[in-house]
């Protein structure tokens, strides 16, 4: 899968964090649905290790349900992009996803 992350960072991981999930400027995997989001996680991390965060650019994500290619994501409760209803936008869906756990390429849009 294909995607253009122009900003990657590296930043110490906060918590556990998985791989292709919405993180916080803290560096933690984001735990409350529409919370601010510095970018996405490109890797698996144990807490204190190191990650790459894709801050700017497009990123891929596990979504956490149905998303319309085009359409304004959040991030969930477990980091999973999930449509925009409420809370901070983090991103626009670059390709759609018809259920969970599918991986989709995102414009990220860096709140935090």
């Amino acid at each position: 899968m294909q995607f253009s992350p122009l900003l990657p960072i590296t930043m110490t991981a906060s918590g556990a964090v998985t791989a292709e999930r919405f993180v916080t400027s803290a560096g933690a995997q984001i735990t409350v649905a529409g919370t601010a989001a510095i970018g996405v996680s490109r890797n698996t991390a144990a807490d204190t290790a190191k990650m790459t965060v894709d801050t700017i650019g497009t990123a891929i994500i596990e979504a956490g349900g149905a998303i319309t290619a085009g359409a304004a994501v959040k991030a969930g409760a477990d980091g999973r992009a999930l449509a925009y209803d409420t809370g901070t936008k983090a991103g626009i869906a670059l390709q759609a996803a018809t259920a969970a756990g599918q991986r989709i390429e995102i414009f990220v849009l860096s709140a935090a």
